[in-house]
């Protein structure tokens, strides 16, 4: 199976390989079209969904993944999220990742306007964090990465694709 990945992210890539290993995995840069730092679980998963039929030209599935963050009605303050979409050109598939909850000192500065990946990078005095162990994986003390976190999502998204439980 030939899979695109709608990010030229090696962590996203890495996270669609480690969900599907028998597969042939090839990142395909394209816009998420929605802000650098989606706000919303709406906003985040258009940003997978765009991802996934941007990146499908050619390709079996087209996998998209955007990260977010939102506010919940069941719980106080900001989230980090996660969300995968998964198409063919004809169904989609979607999924959630962790769902993490974002320390007020970090919160703020994010709802001032600033994006996770630096606002990460200046608190742990570190470049790249979102490349590395993002933000998943400095939140939990490396209980999960971004990686793994990010594969959770891409599996709830290739359900439809890996099952015949959708049809």
């Amino acid at each position: 199976m030939e899979i695109a990945v709608g990010s030229g992210n090696p962590v996203k890539r890495e996270a669609v390989a480690a969900a599907l290993p028998d597969a042939r995995v090839e990142a395909v840069a394209v816009d998420s079209g929605v802000p650098e730092q989606p706000f919303g679980i709406g906003e985040t998963l258009t940003g997978a969904e765009n991802r996934a039929r941007r990146a499908l030209d050619g390709h079996d599935l087209a996998v998209g993944i955007e990260g977010g963050v939102a506010h919940l009605d069941a719980g106080e303050g900001l989230w980090l999220v996660m969300w995968a979409a998964a198409t063919d050109g004809e169904r989609w598939g979607r999924g959630g990742g962790p769902t993490i909850r974002l320390p007020e000192r970090i919160a703020t500065r994010v709802e001032a306007g600033e994006e996770l990946g630096p606002v990460m990078d200046d608190v742990l005095g570190e470049d790249g964090v979102a490349r590395n162990q993002g933000a998943a994986g400095a939140l939990t003390g490396g209980v999960t990465d971004r990686a793994t976190a990010l594969r959770d999502a891409v599996a709830g998204a290739v359900g439809p694709f890996v099952t015949d439980h959708y049809r």
